[in-house]
């Protein structure tokens, strides 16, 4: 929903005003904006980075409206506030100026507003525009001093909205001089990205103004692509919503729905009641009051309903309610709702060799975006085990009798369990030892009952372990329908509860994870099939059809389709060569064989190994040394230390000892036995926190077999230099002096869930050296509390190694969902900007995007039988994109199992002006500079090295790493 923005106060009269800056720039001049603007309100940062405004009168409905959009039942009633646009001719100063594009006001229906005259689109330049060519200045473009003309690049500034002066439209200059090549034409946005120019909101005397924000590149080769997305076509006019009012006063809700029940003749059948508010397909009169009898009392009631929105079938308001109607449909062929997905448990997949079930199903929801009304169906499996909690809780015993209770509280607490007798899902909060089934508990209706009798009375289920004790799950306080708050803990029978999801032990097999992959990971040509039979079910299904049908709504007959683009291969800059990457986009043999851009030399290191490890110390060594000369590293050989054992104490004490009594050490390597995460553990929190020296802990299974020591010799080695400093590849960055940042957060479950930040930021212009800190935070506190210490720090390395500022910051935020986005622009960003201030005139170009990649966005190559996966590099930036905010879709990685699952990129801020094309050609090129993978990644470089750090910190370390780290890539 668009929000309703306050009018300006005054009137406007002229040309549009001078020196308008964007949310989040900074002013050049003292100069005030209320002097350019006569009495409007001024267009600076707004709330969003100073002191919130006061809410007007006009936009407080507004704001309790957004607050009802939690579900259709609760607060849909809340009359909306419409903004009437302003009569003169200046473009709106909303939510598209925040620096996510170029705005513009969506004509109104068979009525033209007045505006100054402004060049014709084919005249504007579009994504990577050269506006060097132009004979205009580029400062000048860019809004940075004046500027004669009122031409602008589409995606960045429009116009009247840079920092510099804007002089009367008309008056195009040089620009119309340009020859025909030289006007690069805007390629037709397809009707459906347009957001329906041509339709209004109904049912108001005012109507919201619409925005267009340009999001589209041009850059790369178009292609076909397929979405798991299905088109939703409403045939209804509008949706009337209706308020209820009863007289005298009926508390009962049930009552209520049964008198409105009674008058069906003139409501008809179709309805949506939550007891205040009533949805209607049809429209009635606008004050309608009918007569019902209370069967109580016989008492007359009388009903009046009275006709207070009318709302356009894809608007905002109806996609809550759309969701529970297509839930109804999904119940109605034969899904089971487990959560918030829908499986099919009597076609479960059934893994007997590994006590596993897989129940297949879809994950469904009704979106608008920038095309229109879309249901996103993607499939999903839900993994069961066949052993119940208790189960577990007699092996954890047989395990460990001694101390079963602690243990057995560790191992279950954070799961989330399944029902079976109603198919719910709950996560286990804690055990109670000290109550069994054959306690009781107080029912809704007052009764205590035992849980064994309630089982066998509602269930039909005979408890068979009488003396066992119960889970407890504490569920998130919520309102009931009175408005009361439900607290409380629901308890479960362990012999009941039965496990989900992948168990640890079996991730760690590859034989288990790949049986189970092969059921799980489907192609793009079964997972288009999987699509078109739940199409199929709802079409023969009558019942379902019609169910959509009562609200004019069908679903096309198959996927949607649109037209993406490859973006160029990058070019892979080592020391002495650089090349194009392949279509697989893997550039291994070539990072083996030729020098890396900066080596380390490795002369004082040290190698620790058990006695029963000593032949694949010695082959590592020897190998190590071989493959040294090709990649340009120097390498002496090292003090190898042998251990008389493999307990954690031994290698603990000999690893201290060889620290202080050699100070020079560089690199400490660890060859352990086995997978063993408590001595994996004791190495890095001394080698990262006590004792701060780069490490590399090897598994002995890694180099055990001689036929792969090379290529495993060989990433390690490549490990070792990126943690020692070097710098192994690069790629082409034309933004100079530009920084880029990776922020993410880490949840450990250990310490109270309690939040762990890894910030990594560049500090030479050819993004190759990293910087990285840690931030420890409060229990569930998700946005960063502390970035002055991160980016100040990171800023002042810049700086020592630059003898420079960066101009351009680029932050990737990873880890924020759509509901956290203007918490980000609100909060976040604010606070990053206010580290600029430790710094002397110091105003850096920002732009900030937010990184998801729990989507449900499927990708397919349109091929000429049947979807394929589709290439690395593939890009999606309209039709699926967010009505909000500028986005797009990247799939930059090669897909090797499954279909193609793209990563959501969201720009939240950008006053750095770029356009659409740099947005996600950086954003690709990022994707290639991962050392720890010769290929490109699904999430660009800092985000992942962001991730690699908060996670050692929060599962491993459980405290900061040592500021003498900070320079190096430490936790690769």
């Amino acid at each position: 929903m668009d929000p309703v923005r306050p009018p300006f106060r005054g009137a406007f009269h002229g040309h549009p005003p001078l020196c308008v800056r964007m949310p989040g720039s900074w002013p050049q001049t003292p100069k005030s904006l209320d002097s350019a603007l006569g009495r409007a309100r001024p267009a600076g940062r707004g709330h969003m980075f100073g002191k919130p405004e006061e809410p007007s009168l006009q936009s407080e409905p507004a704001q309790r409206e957004s607050l009802g959009l939690v579900s259709m039942f609760r607060g849909l009633g809340l009359e909306t506030a419409s903004w009437t646009p302003p009569k003169w001719g200046m473009l709106p100063l909303g939510r598209g100026m925040l620096g996510r594009g170029l705005s513009t006001s969506m004509a109104q229906k068979g009525k033209e507003q007045p505006r100054p005259a402004s060049p014709d689109l084919s005249l504007l330049a579009a994504g990577d525009s050269k506006m060097a060519e132009a004979s205009v200045d580029w400062n000048r473009m860019l809004g940075r001093g004046n500027s004669d003309t009122s031409v602008l690049p589409l995606g960045r500034a429009a116009r009247g909205i840079g920092r510099g002066m804007f002089n009367a439209p008309g008056a195009v200059g040089d620009m119309s001089s340009r020859g025909p090549a030289q006007q690069p034409s805007l390629p037709p946005l397809p009707l459906s990205s347009l957001c329906s120019l041509d339709r209004l909101p109904l049912g108001t005397a005012e109507c919201k103004e619409k925005l267009l924000l340009v999001k589209q590149g041009l850059k790369g080769m178009p292609q076909s692509l397929g979405l798991n997305l299905i088109e939703i076509q409403c045939h209804n006019e509008a949706v009337y919503q209706y308020h209820v009012t009863f007289s005298p006063s009926v508390e009962c809700k049930s009552m209520r729905f049964g008198m409105l029940k009674d008058h069906q003749a003139v409501t008809g059948n179709v309805t949506a009641f939550d007891g205040s508010i009533l949805y209607l397909p049809v429209k009635l009169q606008q004050v309608l009051k009918l007569k019902s009898r209370r069967k109580t009392d016989g008492a007359e009631i009388s009903i009046k309903i009275q006709l207070t929105k009318i709302l356009e079938p894809c608007s905002d308001l109806c996609i809550p309610f759309y969701n529970v109607v297509f839930r109804r449909v999904m119940k109605l062929i034969d899904m089971k709702l487990v959560g918030r997905n829908f499986y099919d448990p009597t076609n479960a997949m059934v893994l007997q060799q590994h006590r596993l079930q897989i129940w297949p199903g879809y994950a469904v929801s009704i979106r608008r975006t920038d095309g229109g009304l879309f249901l996103l169906a993607d499939v999903s499996h839900k993994v069961i085990r066949n052993d119940s909690v208790l189960d577990i809780m007699h092996a954890v015993y047989q395990q460990n009798k001694e101390n079963f209770q602690d243990e057995c509280t560790k191992v279950l607490i954070g799961n989330i369990v399944i029902t079976r007798y109603n198919n719910r899902t709950y996560r286990i909060d804690d055990v109670d030892w000290n109550k069994s089934p054959k306690d009781t508990f107080m029912m809704s209706d007052g009764k205590e009952i035992t849980f064994l009798e309630y089982y066998s009375k509602h269930y039909g289920i005979t408890v068979k372990a009488e003396d066992q004790p119960l889970l407890i799950h504490r569920p998130s306080e919520r309102q009931s329908n009175q408005g009361t708050l439900l607290k409380g803990e629901i308890l479960l029978l362990p012999e009941l509860s039965f496990m989900t999801g992948i168990p640890e032990k079996m991730k760690k097999d590859f034989r288990a994870m790949k049986d189970l992959t092969q059921q799980i990971n489907l192609s793009p040509k079964q997972h288009h099939s999987a699509l078109e039979c739940l199409l199929q079910k709802i079409a023969k299904n009558e019942i379902a059809s019609n169910e959509l049908a009562r609200w004019g709504l069908s679903l096309r007959n198959d996927v949607h389709k649109i037209e993406g683009r490859i973006l160029p291969m990058e070019r892979i800059n080592l020391r002495n060569t650089s090349f194009v990457t392949s279509q697989e986009l893997n550039w291994v043999k070539e990072v083996t064989r030729e020098p890396s851009i900066l080596t380390v030399p490795l002369h004082f290191w040290a190698l620790f190994y058990p006695k029963k490890a000593m032949d694949q110390a010695r082959e590592l060594v020897n190998m190590l040394e071989k493959i040294a000369g090709p990649i340009g590293m120097c390498m002496s050989p090292p003090a190898l230390v042998e251990l008389k054992d493999d307990r954690v104490e031994t290698y603990v004490r000999t690893i201290q000892s060889m620290l202080g009594a050699e100070g020079k050490i560089q690199m400490v390597v660890c060859i352990i036995m086995g997978t063993r995460d408590d001595l994996y553990g004791a190495i890095k929190k001394l080698c990262c926190v006590q004792a701060p020296v780069p490490s590399q802990v090897i598994n002995v299974r890694t180099i055990g077999q001689s036929t792969r020591l090379r290529s495993v010799a060989q990433k390690i080695l490549l490990q070792i230099n990126c943690k020692l400093g070097g710098e192994l590849w690069g790629v082409d960055i034309p933004l100079k002096r530009l920084m880029v940042i990776g922020m993410d957060v880490y949840h450990d479950p250990s310490r109270g869930m309690r939040s762990v930040v890894g910030f990594v930021a560049s500090i030479n212009l050819t993004l190759t050296k990293w910087y990285s800190r840690v931030v420890f935070q409060m229990p569930h506190q998700e946005i960063v509390d502390s970035l002055k210490l991160c980016l100040v720090g990171s800023l002042k390395k810049f700086y020592e190694v630059n003898h420079c500022l960066p101009e351009k910051i680029v932050v990737y935020r990873d880890g924020v969902s759509d509901g956290q986005l203007k918490t980000v622009a609100n909060y976040e960003i604010p606070q990053l900007q206010k580290c600029f201030e430790a710094f002397e005139n110091y105003q850096p170009k920002m732009v900030v995007f937010v990184v998801q990649k729990k989507i449900s966005v499927n990708l397919y190559l349109d091929a000429t039988e049947y979807f394929v996966t589709p290439s690395p590099g593939s890009v999606v930036d309209h039709t699926i994109t967010s009505c909000e905010w500028v986005d797009f879709y990247l799939l930059a990685h090669h897909v090797r199992q499954g279909c193609g699952l793209p990563t959501h990129y969201v720009c939240v801020l950008n006053t750095a002006n770029l356009s659409p094309d740099h947005m996600q050609r950086l954003t690709f090129k990022l994707c290639h500079m991962y050392w720890n993978w010769p290929g490109t990644i699904r999430v660009p470089a800092p985000c992942k090295y962001a991730h690699k750090l908060a996670f050692l910190s929060g599962q491993i370390l459980h405290h900061e790493p040592a500021i003498q780290l900070c320079e190096s890539l430490f936790f690769l």
